[in-house]
């Protein structure tokens, strides 16, 4: 298995490209602001040949690139429908005070070629399967995608803005909702195996058991009903 991670643009968005092995197909996760270039960079180091681009959710900041990125190698990119409005639309997404700021410096849109996410399915996409998870709060329309366990590697999940090492995604943009998201980190995360490798939209990588153990919000949750813990910054856009 191959992932390659860089951080894109003034938000430091994690940007991945997937694949089985080096010089094979790969899906890329999160083109955002500025990672077309670390994108064509990665493909050539590589020697990767793009299928899909795949979204964790429509901010700004995960997407601003998927029209050059999607354009240049004539592939589809899949989202799930609450959050397809958004590539379109960032002002609306991201309420004026942030919007309006960035309307004049990036070129919005849909590519080609759009498909919609739904919960619970599984795309076989560049040899690999995919599992999607519909995990509102940071967005109605935020998903996981996950990647189980192989030979020579534990399980993945790429959690885009729901769980980051030691927080959250923000609830306050349009959108986002605290008991959402709560119920989307009990629901998706802690279901999973401790060895699940979290990658996640910003910062660095962790594990479901490292953040079961220390992170406030997962602790919250996994406590059960009326329980409350000392509580993090939440991040992403």
């Amino acid at each position: 298995m191959l992932i390659a991670g860089f951080p894109a643009g003034a938000w430091g968005t994690n940007c991945y490209l997937v694949a089985p092995a080096p010089g094979e197909e790969c899906v890329i996760i999160d083109p955002g602001h500025e990672a077309a270039p670390g994108v064509e960079e990665a493909l050539k180091k590589h020697r990767l040949k793009p299928v899909a681009v795949v979204l964790t959710h429509g901010h700004l900041d995960h997407v601003a690139s998927v029209v050059p990125v999607c354009g240049a190698h004539d592939v589809p990119a899949w989202i799930h429908p609450e959050d397809r409005y958004m590539m379109s639309d960032p002002e609306k997404a991201l309420g004026r005070s942030i919007g309006a700021q960035l309307m004049g410096e990036l070129t919005v849109g849909e590519p080609d070629d759009v498909k919609e996410l739904t919960d619970g399915a599984t795309l076989e996409l560049a040899g690999m399967e995919l599992t999607v998870a519909h995990a509102p709060g940071h967005t109605k329309g935020s998903v996981t995608f996950g990647l189980p366990e192989a030979a020579d590697i534990p399980p993945i999940l790429f959690s885009g803005d729901l769980l980051f090492a030691g927080s959250i995604g923000r609830t306050d943009l349009p959108g986002g909702d605290m008991a959402e998201i709560l119920d989307s980190l009990a629901r998706v995360c802690l279901p999973l195996d401790d060895s699940t490798v979290v990658l996640s939209g910003h910062g660095p990588q962790t594990t479901i058991g490292q953040e079961r153990a220390t992170n406030p919000y997962l602790r919250q949750v996994a406590a059960g009903p009326g329980a409350d813990t000392e509580r993090a910054p939440r991040r992403g856009m």
